[in-house]
């Protein structure tokens, strides 16, 4: 293998510039709800410039460790990433918030084991795929196998319930069997196995069948089911090109609920205009330009499934929770990378960038 060059400047670069925004936008979005529930105004500014600090060290640490570390250590992250979804299920152990219980930890320290499940996929799938690539085209022997670890996954992170990350694991698997080769007709198959699954998942759970109907019309019931998809649409449509302006959003004084998480590209569409969107979409753009390039470029197999993986499971996040705020989708809990507040999220993604950006040394460019 090729000395090991300097990382991909451009992923680097859009990375640092999401995350400055995120920083500004978290406080901007938080700043009121921080006072009202906590009297501190910084409240999650503090916490939000702490974890992005500790995500940026655990990104340096993982840049500058080869990457082929990582298939060793693929078995051992896989069964921890099972033992905590499983602990996280247990009542007195994990941490029940709006309903869900997605948190293990105690005080001020949480963790989210989902968060650790979308990394700890792309490795199991980039070392399976990169050690049985000539049996891809078997459906027992190259997608059963990944099949069957994801399932286990899905429904443990259902069963919390987190509908929205489940399927950006889901997807991102799914895409990672198609780049590996798998066959167009084994695919096609699980999409309409899943697409059913989902269905099922739908019915089961009436609160999930509400959010359905109400991304059909949310004028149906404005003051329930629909408030959070008028109150996006309203804090994006009252932004126009340039915004309202920064720190000055109308829709973050406890209209809109969670501003600073899942909706926060809501508030940045107030304030910043569509120059600010724009804005973001095209540093999403450049990650997945350059990741994808990468994954292209990659010296092996395994870099280059691994690359894929890590690229698309931003990529997803990122597209989920922009077609949310936008009502493009019906709304699912999982927040926009880089930019949304949360300590497990921004960790463990940009671990994951560390890893993309070590596997960008070695690649050959052309």
């Amino acid at each position: 293998m090729n000395r090991p060059k300097l990382p991909d400047f451009v992923i680097f670069f859009a990375i640092i510039a999401l995350l400055g925004l995120g920083v500004i936008m978290v406080y901007s979005s938080s700043a009121v709800s921080a006072y009202v529930n906590f009297d501190d105004s910084y409240y999650f500014l503090k916490r939000q410039l702490i974890w992005t600090i500790l995500g940026v060290i655990a990104m340096l640490f993982t840049m500058n460790i080869d990457y082929h570390v990582w298939r060793k250590l693929t078995k051992p992250i896989l069964v921890v990433t099972i033992l905590l979804l499983i602990l996280v299920l247990i009542p007195g152990l994990g941490k029940v918030v709006n309903g869900a219980r997605r948190w293990l930890g105690f005080g001020s320290l949480y963790l989210q084991p989902s968060e650790i499940a979308k990394l700890s996929m792309v490795l199991f799938c980039a070392t399976s795929l990169a050690r049985n690539q000539d049996k891809i085209t078997s459906f027992t022997k190259g997608i059963l196998p990944h099949l069957a670890v994801l399932l286990v996954i899905f429904g443990l992170i259902l069963k919390e319930p987190d509908l929205g990350t489940a399927l950006a694991i889901g997807a991102t698997v799914f895409i990672l069997l198609f780049s590996a080769g798998a066959k167009i007709a084994h695919l096609a198959s699980l999409t309409i196995t899943g697409v059913l699954g989902i269905v099922v998942a739908i019915i089961v759970e009436p609160y999930r069948l509400k959010r359905l109907i109400a991304f059909n019309d949310p004028w149906a019931d404005p003051l329930n089911t629909g408030y959070h998809i008028i109150q996006s649409l309203y804090a994006i449509g009252s932004g126009g090109l340039f915004g309202v302006g920064l720190g000055r959003s109308r829709e973050k004084f406890l209209y809109l609920p969670e501003p600073h998480t899942d909706f926060i590209f809501a508030i940045l569409g107030e304030e910043l205009g569509f120059i600010g969107t724009v804005t973001v979409i095209i540093l999403f753009f450049l990650f997945a330009w350059r990741g994808y390039k990468v994954a292209i470029s990659a010296p092996d197999v395994y870099g280059s499934m691994l690359a894929a993986g890590l690229t698309t499971m931003v990529i997803i996040q990122a597209l989920m929770n922009i077609a949310v705020v936008t009502a493009s989708m019906p709304v699912t809990g999982i927040p926009l990378p880089f930019l949304s507040f949360g300590g497990s999220a921004l960790i463990f993604t940009l671990a994951g960038v560390g890893i993309l950006l070590n596997i960008s040394r070695y690649m050959s460019l052309k």
